[in-house]
């Protein structure tokens, strides 16, 4: 009997505590549909009278989100390929080849972990204006394409990786490269997927570089976009909302659709057997 209170005690902790963080998702979408009267009510209603559309309609009259949406997936969809190419293959290399100094060079890996974006954001600037990449994919992808973090989880998915089959590849005559693509590769698809759905959200939700390095409203990300939305005269918060509900949209399916490795990414090597 104690046991069963307890357990429905925890339940009813984790339904209230999941209500709590689900809320303002929720109150985001609900206020997409609501019309700028039931927006402004005090306290708001929590359901919308009706499925009012148009403030989707007005957003994508203010601004051009389409256009906002399509750098913003290009962006991300680059750095999310290239973290992937650059950090399985260093990953790889810390983890089976032999060099010297490879503890050295690892480490100086790990020490850009400890090394916050704001210190280096201005020479990257300073950079990137000097190549004349401003207003560029190029500025807004390349300063990203290679992760510390990256590099050292997927070495660290690596050194699990049974080391049998990597001996008898190489008797059999495979090199790094085939043993990479055939054995490594194929192998850590939830490591990567991890490494994927990070990247990706992270180049997502950036404000800060885009807004530094773009000045052309044509190259500018979904979430530069959505600032737009609000004006020195007034701010219409149920059209910033539903500008939000859209930006919000692609990551939360993304989460979705890759929550399962996900989770089998960062709990590997948590259970043994």
């Amino acid at each position: 009997m104690i046991r069963s209170l307890q357990k429905t005690a925890v339940y009813v902790f984790l339904t209230a505590a999941a209500a709590l963080v689900l809320y303002p998702l929720f109150f985001t979408y609900a206020s997409t549909f609501m019309t700028a009267g039931e927006a402004g009510q005090f306290p708001p209603p929590l359901l919308p009278e009706s499925l009012y559309l148009g403030n989707l309609k007005k957003v994508m009259e203010l601004v051009p989100i389409g256009a906002f949406l399509t750098n913003s997936f290009t962006v991300s969809l680059l750095i999310m390929a290239g973290q992937l190419f650059t950090a399985s293959l260093a990953a790889y290399a810390f983890a089976f080849v032999r060099f010297p100094g490879k503890k050295f060079v690892f480490l100086l890996f790990l020490s850009t972990m400890m090394i916050p974006w704001e210190v280096t954001m201005i020479p990257n600037y300073l950079t990137i204006r000097s190549w004349g990449w401003t207003d560029t994919y190029a500025a807004l992808v390349v300063p990203f394409l290679a992760t510390g973090f990256g590099t050292f989880m997927l070495r660290q998915f690596f050194m699990q990786l049974p080391g049998e089959l990597f001996e008898a590849a190489k008797i059999d005559g495979c090199g790094h490269i085939r043993c990479f693509f055939s054995i490594a590769f194929p192998l850590s698809k939830p490591g990567l997927a991890t490494l994927g759905v990070y990247s990706f959200l992270s180049a997502w939700n950036s404000y800060l570089w885009p807004l530094l390095v773009t000045n052309d409203p044509a190259k500018r990300t979904v979430q530069i976009g959505i600032s737009m939305l609000q004006f020195e005269e007034f701010t219409s918060w149920n059209l910033v909302l539903a500008g939000v509900a859209l930006v919000l949209l692609p990551s939360l399916l993304l989460l979705v659709l890759g929550l399962k490795q996900l989770v089998r990414g960062l709990t590997v090597g948590a259970v043994k057997g």
